[in-house]
């Protein structure tokens, strides 16, 4: 069985930094891709962050491009995204979510957009003065 566990939230002010990780147990595909959503009250779930199972492909919201960024480690089957720089508007529960392919096309656009068979519970972000 597959779980998925997102950790590491907490309340930032703006321009602070916060490190959060996904353990992905049960996660024994050979290929795989982890992606980071999030959603605010009110609002559309959002696709945050997607990584490829070998760390080779990550793909990243524009609203977030050169403030988060994306790592895995393979072995452990965890999942991290740094978070830089952060705004009020970043503010959400952050959940990770996984898909037990990588699709030979269109990954790049299509991420956030596809039906992900696990996702974990979220962990709440906040940024507030």
């Amino acid at each position: 069985e597959v779980q998925l566990q997102a950790s590491g939230g907490g309340l930032v002010q703006p321009g602070g930094s916060l490190h959060l990780s996904c353990a992905a147990s049960g996660l024994t595909f050979d290929e795989y891709v982890i992606s980071w959503f999030r959603q605010a009250p009110g609002k559309e779930r959002e696709g945050v962050s997607c990584i490829t199972s070998k760390g080779d492909r990550t793909y990243y919201a524009d609203s977030v491009k050169d403030r988060f960024t994306v790592s895995g480690d393979n072995a452990s089957k965890m999942a991290y995204l740094q978070m830089d720089k952060l705004k009020p508007e970043d503010t959400a529960v952050y959940y990770c979510a996984a898909l037990s392919i990588i699709p030979e096309q269109a990954l790049d656009v299509m991420w956030p957009h596809y039906v992900y068979e696990y996702r974990g519970q979220g962990t709440q972000v906040t940024v507030s003065s």
